[in-house]
């Protein structure tokens, strides 16, 4: 399946806090498991574009050790996650996660026949379950309108490129509420811009959720940190601490296979 060489490359290096140069505001704390490069590019690069699904389960390895990365990071144990009407509810068991990937352009779905991060995210959910994290993946995030192909745009260009192209799928939130942390997912980060949309989409999905029966009002504590309290009509008001960047957003965490080596120099942590 993978070389020795490659799978060294792939799992030897310790999962670790990546961001991106420059930074786009929004983008969700992120890890990723291994320096997008040599080895690790040919391998992400097989699986996206020539059909080496096989690789799905040491790539889906990989992303499961980034993910064990973002939970231990936000100390969590017994996550929360945010029930349509306003209500907060715990999740149903001690550090459980939902992946949520980041999904593919439907032209880019059509042209490779799989959507590689939803993929990898289904192989890194059974790792995880193999060694003791319950763990579930939920495709909620879908495009809601056409985007061009990200090659060859600058970072400023991809943000323009992904503003507003993705929403949850309806009652997307419900079906996050009370599975555990929820962790973005995809294959790789370059600029994070995909991440960024994909954050803000299900910030817009959380707080539309609050709805008319309470609203979602997070406070920034420290770097990284956000309390979001949800106060409802009529009911006791409930706060849960999350990790992440600023606004609901800051409720979210993410995790790739792969990021760029210059994004692992810059940790300021």
């Amino acid at each position: 399946m993978l070389c020795p060489e490659c799978l060294a490359a792939l799992m030897g290096a310790v999962p670790s806090r990546v961001r991106p140069v420059p930074e786009p505001p929004g983008l969700p704390v992120t890890h990723a498991a291994a320096p997008y490069e040599d080895e690790v590019r040919a391998a992400l690069l097989a699986h996206k574009e020539r059909g080496a699904l096989m690789l799905a389960a040491p790539l889906g390895a990989a992303l499961a050790g980034a993910v064990r990365a973002v939970l231990a990071a936000d100390g969590v144990s017994g996550a929360v996650g945010l029930v349509a009407g306003g209500r907060t509810g715990a999740g149903g068991s001690e550090a459980s996660v939902t992946l949520v990937p980041v999904p593919s352009a439907r032209w880019a779905v059509r042209a490779r026949g799989h959507d590689p991060a939803r993929r990898i995210a289904l192989a890194a959910a059974g790792e995880l379950r193999r060694t003791g994290t319950p763990a579930r993946v939920l495709a909620v995030l879908r495009q809601r309108r056409a985007v061009a192909d990200q090659s060859g745009l600058n970072s400023r260009q991809r943000l323009d490129n992904l503003a507003g192209a993705l929403e949850a799928a309806p009652g997307g939130v419900r079906l996050l509420a009370g599975g555990g942390r929820v962790v973005l997912v995809d294959d790789l980060m370059t600029t994070g811009a995909s991440l960024t949309e994909a954050a803000r989409a299900l910030g817009a999905a959380f707080a539309e959720a609050a709805g008319p029966y309470g609203r979602v009002t997070p406070k920034v504590r420290g770097e990284g940190m956000a309390r979001a309290t949800v106060t409802g009509v009529g009911r006791p008001e409930a706060s849960r601490e999350m990790t992440g960047t600023n606004g609901v957003e800051g409720m979210i965490s993410a995790a790739v296979v792969a990021a760029s080596p210059a994004s692992f120099g810059i940790n300021r942590n």
